[in-house]
């Protein structure tokens, strides 16, 4: 009786097979259904995942500490290709000259990537698990470093803005930003220097001690510059300022000498 009670499960045993085969098909060829939508930076699922402590915190208000004339990324400059180079040469000479040249800043055209860092006024940070602020006093600038482990955004859907898409990783004890999509048009670097919609920038960030915030970027753009524009610049916290709401008016920078220069604006 055994026998052919067991005998009498096989075709059972393998209809059931057949049937779990089939369901496996069956999920394995329907269509995937639509992603998880991403978190934001401030979901609260978010910003209690696990995650390794940082080796430091940026919280802060921060003043670059080479003070108001040192705000250029160069000297040394990479070797600039024609156009670039011609740019560079126009500027120094109106420089030269008292004149003001491209200044599209006093336009009310945002400074952006990387001058906004090094522009005037102080600079605050707010650091969370998941992504940094940063706010300028300089027309009240905005960036925002994402730490949370997404990728940049594809290359056909996301929005050049004048301080790009910033995406930071750790590594060791420095943070290295990846920023990329930066506005080219109306944008300049020190006097005149142009950037193109290649232009890509790569800071490493490190705390040498509680006070001093040291950055140094990595800047290329191959429609501008051979190889990389590399600098160094350093910040001191400043704990007795803050940042207030800063506008830019065109009747009231009207009255600037830069605003009425010859600024080819392109």
């Amino acid at each position: 009786m055994r026998t052919l009670r067991l005998a009498g499960l096989a075709p059972f045993c393998l209809g059931l097979a057949c049937l779990c085969l089939a369901a496996v098909q069956a999920k394995a060829a329907s269509p995937p259904g639509p992603p998880a939508p991403t978190l934001g930076a401030l979901a609260p699922e978010n910003l209690k995942k696990p995650r390794p402590k940082p080796p430091f915190d940026l919280t802060g208000t921060w003043f670059v500490d080479t003070g108001f004339a040192s705000f250029k990324f160069g000297p040394p400059y990479p070797k600039f290709k024609p156009a670039a180079q011609a740019e560079y040469l126009a500027g120094e000479k109106a420089t030269a000259e008292g004149r003001a040249y491209k200044d599209f800043i006093g336009q009310c055209y945002p400074a952006g990537l990387p001058m906004i860092m090094t522009r005037v006024w102080p600079i605050a940070m707010v650091q969370l698990p998941t992504v940094i602020y940063i706010v300028s006093g300089f027309e009240n600038a905005f960036r925002a470093v994402y730490l949370d482990g997404r990728p940049h955004s594809e290359p056909d859907i996301v929005v050049p803005s004048y301080n790009g898409e910033s995406i930071g990783r750790w590594e060791g004890n420095t943070l290295v930003v990846d920023t990329v999509a930066i506005e080219p048009a109306n944008h300049t670097i020190d006097v005149g220097v142009p950037i193109s919609s290649q232009f890509h920038v790569v800071e490493r960030i490190s705390m040498p001690n509680p006070a001093t915030l040291e950055i140094k970027y990595i800047m290329t753009d191959p429609e501008n510059w051979d190889g990389e524009w590399v600098s160094t610049k350093r910040w001191k916290r400043v704990d007795d300022q803050d940042i207030t709401e800063v506008e830019c008016l065109p009747d009231l920078d009207s009255h600037l000498p830069a605003t009425n220069s010859v600024l080819n604006v392109r």
